[in-house]
C-alpha cells in the first residue's frame, strides 16, 4: 500500500464571474453527421487567456466537435478557417513512434530542458521517472501524462485536450488540473478542456461549453456560457445537484431527494451555492 507524505488540499471557491478580454476567435455553427449520429454546435467565441470546460453525456459529440475546431475533421456545414495555432491532445492517445520520453519531448521543444518547463510540467506530471522509459513500455496513466506534457510544449494560441483526466489515480488528476490551470494562466493562453470529471471541470474552468440531446443519436453545442448558468443547465439535465464536501472541499452529487438535493433545486440551484444566504 502506498502512503501518501500529505494530503491531498483541493482548492475552494465561488462560481467565477466572466472575465472582460479580448476574443482570440469566433467560429460558426456548424454540423457533422456520420451514419448513425448527428451533431449541430451553436456558433460562439473563444476569449484569450480564458479556459473553456465542455460537459455533456457520454456520447453526445464532444469529441467531435473540438476534432473539427482542431482540424482534425471537416463539418459538413459551416467553416472552420482559424488564424490560429492549436495544440490537441485527443481523447485516445495512440503511440506511433518507439522512442524514449524525453527523446519524444525534446523533439516537440528545447524548453524541456528549462528549469521552467522542469517545475511547471515535467514535476507535477511526475515525468521525470519517466524520461528513459519508452512510449510503447508506458501504462495507460503513464502515457496519459506525457500526452498532456506534450500537448502544452508545443507552442501554440490554443490548447485543446480531450478527457486528460483519463486513467489517472485522485492525486494526478489534482496535479494535472493545477498544472494546466498553471499553464493557461502564466502563458495568457486559451485552452479547451473536455472531460467527465466534474471536480477538473469546476477548478479549472471560467465559462463553459454545454451538450444536450440523445446520446449516440444527435447532440447539440450550445455557445459558450458562465459557470453558473452552465453548471445550473448540465446538472439539471442530468436532474442531480452538487454540494461543497465538507472535508476534502471535492465537488459531491447530494443524495437524491435529501434535504440539501430539495432546497437547491427549489432554489433552482443545481450547482453548489452559499447555504448561509
Amino acid at each position: 500500500m502506498r502512503v501518501r507524505p500529505e494530503s491531498i488540499n483541493f482548492e475552494v471557491h465561488p462560481p467565477r464571474a466572466e472575465k472582460e478580454v479580448g476574443t482570440l476567435v469566433e467560429y460558426e455553427g456548424f454540423s457533422k453527421s456520420y451514419d448513425k449520429f448527428s451533431l449541430k454546435a451553436d456558433e460562439g467565441s473563444l476569449r484569450n487567456g480564458e479556459v473553456l470546460g465542455v460537459v455533456g453525456p457520454n456520447g453526445i459529440g464532444k469529441s467531435t466537435f473540438v476534432k473539427v475546431l482542431a482540424g482534425e475533421e471537416e463539418p459538413d456545414g459551416g467553416e472552420m478557417d482559424f488564424d490560429i495555432s492549436i495544440s490537441y491532445k485527443p481523447q485516445y492517445v495512440v503511440v506511433d513512434q518507439n522512442l524514449p520520453v524525453k527523446y519524444f519531448l525534446r523533439g516537440i521543444s528545447s524548453k524541456v530542458d528549462t528549469s521552467y518547463y522542469e517545475a511547471e510540467i515535467a514535476k507535477p506530471l511526475q515525468l521525470e521517472r519517466l524520461y528513459d522509459r519508452m512510449l510503447t513500455d508506458l501504462s495507460g496513466g503513464e502515457l496519459q501524462r506525457v500526452a498532456i506534457a506534450a500537448c502544452l510544449t508545443r507552442n501554440a494560441d490554443m490548447y485543446i485536450l480531450d478527457e486528460p483526466s483519463a486513467h489517472l489515480d485522485v492525486e494526478q488528476r489534482s496535479q494535472a488540473t493545477r498544472t494546466i490551470k498553471r499553464f493557461a494562466e502564466n502563458n495568457k493562453k486559451t485552452a479547451m478542456v473536455v472531460d467527465h470529471d466534474i471536480y477538473m471541470i469546476d477548478m479549472l474552468s471560467e465559462r463553459l461549453i454545454v451538450f444536450e440531446g440523445e446520446p449516440a443519436v444527435y447532440g447539440e453545442a450550445h455557445s459558450p456560457t458562465g459557470m453558473q448558468k452552465g453548471m445550473n443547465k448540465f446538472l439539471s439535465n442530468l436532474d442531480i445537484t452538487f454540494r461543497r464536501d465538507e472535508d476534502t472541499s471535492r465537488p459531491r452529487v447530494n443524495k437524491k431527494d435529501s434535504h440539501l438535493d430539495r432546497l437547491q433545486k427549489s432554489r433552482g440551484e443545481y450547482y453548489y451555492y452559499n447555504l448561509d444566504e
